[in-house]
Formats: C-alpha cells, sequence, structure tokens
C-alpha cells in the first residue's frame, strides 16, 4: 500500500511483517526474514541487552586488541590501556545510540540503514556486513576458539575448528531468542573465569617495561580499540526489535553501550598486560597459547575452555547478523527458513575462510580489525546525518518502500571511503599517502570517514530535493494487532536525546 491525500501529505507504506508465530519460544527455528515484528510477538527487557553483549566479548579475539598495541605497535602497558579505552569509548557509545532505535521500530539494524540510503544504495552497506560479520568476523572468532581447544587438548587444529564452527551454527539457526537465552547462561561462566584470568595476568605484569613504538602506534591501537567496539554496530537493533515499542529507549541503550563497554575495555587492557610477559617472536603462532602460558595449570584450562565458549557467544551473533544483512538487501526466498538458511550458508562460507586463517593469524587479524572501521565510519557519519536531518519527520515508511532511492547516502559513505583510505589507511597490506609521508597520523581513516561522510551527505541531501518527504509505515489489513491509532511508529522526536 502506497497512498497519500496531496502532494504534502505523509504517505503510508505497508510494512514487510515477519510472518509465523514465535513469541518467546526458545526451542523453535524463528520463522521469517527480516521483517517488522507484529506487535504481539514483542517480549524482553532492557536488561538482557547487558549480557547479551558482554558476553561474545568474553573471548580471546577481544583479548588480543590489546596484544596488539603492545606487540606489533609497541606501546607501553599505560599509553595501550589509554588508547585502548577510548576507542572501545567510542565504539560503545554510538552502539547504545543504534540499539535505542530497536524497540521504536521494531527492524533489524541494516533494515534502519534504508532511511539514509533507499532500498537499493543499501545494498552497500548491508552487503558489506553480511560478508564481514556472516563471514569475516565469523572467521576470526572461529580461530580463536579454534586455538584454545588445540592449546586445551593438542588435537589437530582442523578439528577443533569443526567441533567450534558446528556449535556456533546451531545457535544461530534457532534464531533470535535462543541466541538470548545462550548469551545470558553464558554469562557468569564467562566473567567468573575471565576475572579470575585477569586478576592473574595483571599481577604478573610489567607495566613499566620500555618499548620502542613506531609511529602513529597510539592512533593505530586507538583505531583498532575502535573498530573492535563499533564492529558491532551494524548489528545493535537486530537483538531490540523484539522489544516491546514503549520500552524505555534510555535504558535499552545504555546497557547495550555498557555491556560493550565494560566487556572490551577490560579484557583488553588485560590483553595489553599479557603481552608485557610474552613474546610475538615465541607466541605468534598461537597467542591463545601465549596467553595461557602464564596462568596456573587449571586456570589456564578452564580459562581455555572460556575462550572457546566465548568465540560461539560471539559467533552466535555474527552469522545471525550476518543473514539479517543479507535479507536487508530485498532478497525474498520462498521458505519461512529463509534466514535459518542463510546464516547455515553464510557460516559455511566462514568457516573455509578460517581454514586460510589458521596460519599467521596474529597479523591477519590486525589488518582485519583495522579495515572493519574503514567502512563503519562513513556508514555511521551517513546514519547519523540522516537521523539529525530528518528529525521531527515521519519516516518509517521508508523502512519498506521500494521506490525510497536517494542516491545522497551511497554516494556520501562512497566517496568518504575511497578518499579516508587512499589517504589515511596505514597497515601492511596498504599506506595511504598521509602516513606514507608523516608516520605520526598513524591510522585515522575512520575519523576522516565519519566526518567526511556526514559533511557530504549533509550537502548532498539537500541537492537530492527530498528532505521534506514523510512516510508513515501501516501493517497489513486483517492483522489483529494493529494499534487502535492506526500508522506505526511514533515521531523520531521521542527517540532518546531529542
Amino acid at each position: 500500500m502506497n497512498e497519500s491525500s496531496g502532494a504534502a501529505a505523509t504517505a503510508l507504506i505497508e510494512a514487510d511483517v515477519r510472518e509465523g508465530t514465535y513469541g518467546d519460544k526458545v526451542a523453535a527455528v524463528e520463522p521469517g526474514g527480516a521483517g517488522f515484528i507484529p506487535l504481539g510477538e514483542r517480549h524482553g527487557k532492557p536488561l538482557q541487552e547487558f549480557w547479551t553483549w558482554v558476553s561474545p566479548n568474553m573471548e580471546f579475539a577481544t583479548i588480543f586488541v590489546g596484544v596488539i598495541g603492545v606487540w606489533f605497535f609497541g606501546l607501553s602497558f599505560w599509553m595501550a590501556a589509554l588508547a585502548l579505552v577510548l576507542g572501545t569509548a567510542l565504539g560503545s557509545v554510538t552502539m547504545g545510540a543504534l540499539a535505542a532505535r530497536g524497540p521504536l521500530f521494531g527492524v533489524p539494524q541494516m533494515i534502519l540503514s534504508r532511511l539514509g540510503f533507499g532500498f537499493l544504495g543499501n545494498v552497500l552497506p548491508a552487503g558489506l556486513n553480511a560478508l564481514v560479520a556472516g563471514v569475516g568476523w565469523f572467521a576470526v572468532n572461529s580461530v580463536s576458539g579454534a586455538f584454545a581447544l588445540n592449546a586445551l587438548f593438542h588435537w589437530n587444529t582442523k578439528l577443533c575448528l569443526v567441533i567450534i564452527v558446528v556449535v556456533e551454527l546451531a545457535v544461530a539457526f534457532f534464531g533470535h531468542n535462543l541466541v538470548h537465552v545462550f548469551e545470558r547462561f553464558a554469562f557468569p561462566v564467562l566473567v567468573v573465569i575471565f576475572a579470575i584470568a585477569s586478576i592473574v595476568i595483571l599481577s604478573k605484569s610489567h607495566p613499566g617495561m620500555h618499548h620502542a613504538s613506531i609511529p602513529g602506534g597510539f592512533l593505530i591501537t586507538f583505531g583498532a580499540a575502535f573498530g573492535y567496539a563499533a564492529g558491532w554496530n551494524p548489528y545493535a537493533s537486530d537483538y531490540t526489535r523484539y522489544l516491546p515499542p514503549d520500552t524505555n529507549r534510555r535504558a535499552t541503550g545504555l546497557w547495550a553501550g555498557l555491556g560493550v563497554f565494560i566487556s572490551c575495555a577490560i579484557l583488553e587492557v588485560v590483553g595489553a598486560a599479557g603481552a608485557t610477559i610474552t613474546s610475538l617472536d615465541k607466541y605468534g603462532g598461537n597467542p591463545t597459547a601465549g596467553f595461557i602460558s602464564n596462568l596456573p595449570t587449571w586456570i589456564g584450562d578452564v580459562t581455555l575452555l572460556a575462550i572457546a565458549l566465548g568465540a560461539i557467544c560471539a559467533n552466535a551473533l555474527n552469522v545471525y547478523s550476518g543473514s539479517m544483512s543479507f535479507l536487508a538487501l530485498g532478497i525474498k526466498l520462498p521458505t519461512s527458513l529463509g534466514r535459518a538458511v542463510i546464516a547455515i550458508v553464510l557460516g559455511v562460507a566462514g568457516f573455509f575462510v578460517a581454514l586460510s586463517g589458521l596460519s599467521d593469524a596474529g597479523q591477519k587479524y590486525n589488518n582485519f580489525l583495522l579495515v572493519i572501521s574503514y567502512w563503519i565510519g562513513p556508514w555511521l557519519g551517513v546514519f547519523f546525518a540522516d537521523q539529525l536531518l530528518r528529525r521531527g519527520k515521519r519516516v518509517d515508511g521508508f523502512l519498506f518502500d521500494r521506490k525510497h532511492n536517494p542516491w545522497a547516502g551511497f554516494a556520501a559513505m562512497a566517496i568518504a571511503m575511497g578518499v579516508s583510505i587512499w589517504l589515511f589507511a596505514n597497515q601492511t597490506d596498504y599506506v595511504g599517502l598521509v602516513p606514507k609521508h608523516v608516520g605520526a597520523f598513524g591510522d585515522i581513516t575512520f575519523e576522516v570517514g565519519f566526518v567526511l561522510a556526514a559533511l557530504l551527505y549533509a550537502i548532498f541531501f539537500r541537492l537530492q530535493g527530498d528532505s521534506g518527504r514523510e512516510e508513515a509505515l501501516v501493517l497489513p489489513d486483517g492483522m489483529n494487532v494493529v494499534p487502535a491509532a492506526g500508522p506505526i511508529g511514533p515521531d523520531l522526536t521521542d527517540l532518546p536525546g531529542r
């Protein structure tokens, strides 16, 4: 349905509603795809966002973010810790802001991305996230989990990888509710084990150890920490969209942001501490084994199990959100199990990528972390600029309007990515024009990408000439959960901070 009663009227767009009955069932496969969650299916509390975002960060991939600041960039413990906390804080703030919108709109994060990018232009961020989340991050975390099992049981690393991947795909296949429950039950186990291991590592570390840092090492570490925390940003509303529309959105954003910040900041700092008592030359092939080498045997063994469990927690989210992003491309599958099938397909692809990552894992992970932020910075710039420019407008209809195809978002993100990478990227495979001549710049690609994308979008938004358009979302006729008022989705002025 697409109606309007005049040039200035608000068009009414019929929602693509997630089919099937699911509710709060756990031992059931979540039906449907990336559509609007019916009001009768909404459930949950904001507090659940805390453990949903703490558990997936309780793993070695998080620890290694801290390790690379000392191992690869030569920072002292204190300088690395500062860069890690600041970078994580920035990525956590944006995480909370995005998660807060889930209850209001009832759709996954990459469907929300259509507001600024349009139905076709959204192929750029949604397609990137499907690959990065469902394949890239899935491979990274599967490798860290496989290394943990290998260090504990001394099994073949390929066998360990298969075991980790099978469990990860099982959780993601069932979907949203099982993911939340799995993270909740893993939460106390992971927190207790990592707390004990962290205390031991910190007590043995040498924070005053002198290091010869490379030019720009602080900014590169800052970017890696931001990239890790912000790597969750494109998933944010995937795990809040089932909350009732009247849920306190400030609480939703706060618990999600705190979950990412507390877990990442603490374990990354512990990783930096651990790097002061381990050696890249000795443990570069299996950094996980290097981390637990300084722990008493029994603590080391349970920590390895926790690392494997944490990898599963992370990848349950990665492959689930990867499938959401794929479906946000607008591809309709002829089965109610479309989401579950896509999750398996992406996970299998991630498994083969992970096989290639079993060698030289440290350097490959370092490069991956930096590349992650290269696209997320520009995407966030467009997303938040659009939110500001459409302030006070009714925009929920744009989410499912296939004719909503503005060019501003795609152009701003593509240009910002190209320019920022060309000028400021700084990693082993490519060094941009600026750090090549002035190493102190480090790697500020994501900062430049964010600012440039926002500025370009503000200009392009006015040039494309649709700044006054409004569209409201309505539910299909005959649905027994339609609010008495008719159209769904309150005005954007109800959002936190407005």
